[in-house]
């Protein structure tokens, strides 16, 4: 069992910076690709990043490139997400997620185990 924990959520005004953290437990080995996902009110859960096992080559949703950088700390089993010139149509719940086939794909399909997500608010 695998088990994702999310932190690092909160209000911040537009322009702003936050970084979200996702720290891995359980078994099997916890060095997986993750992937990060959101979802703003009334709207379906979207892909924004996701890295692989080795931390190389992520990749990002159009909405954040250029803005939020996604990296891992392989020693900590952590997966970090920072925000950078927030904007209010950030505002979401952001997830992280296991992704089961290591392709960094945009499918939430191909993502397994997800944590309980964090609320990110950011204010006009």
């Amino acid at each position: 069992q695998v088990q994702l924990v999310e932190s690092g959520g909160g209000l911040v005004q537009a322009g702003g910076s936050l970084r979200l953290s996702c720290a891995a437990s359980g078994r099997p080995g916890v060095n997986y690709s993750i992937g990060w996902f959101r979802r703003a009110p009334g709207k379906e859960r979207e892909f924004v990043a996701a890295i692989s096992r080795a931390g190389g080559s992520p990749r990002y949703a159009g909405s954040a490139k250029g803005r939020f950088t996604i990296s891992r700390d392989t020693a900590k089993n952590t997966v970090y997400l920072q925000m950078n010139s927030l904007k209010p149509e950030d505002t979401a719940v952001y997830y992280c997620a296991r992704d089961r086939v290591g392709l960094l794909t945009s499918q939430e399909t191909d993502y397994d185990y997800w944590g309980q997500g964090t609320q990110v608010t950011v204010s006009s």
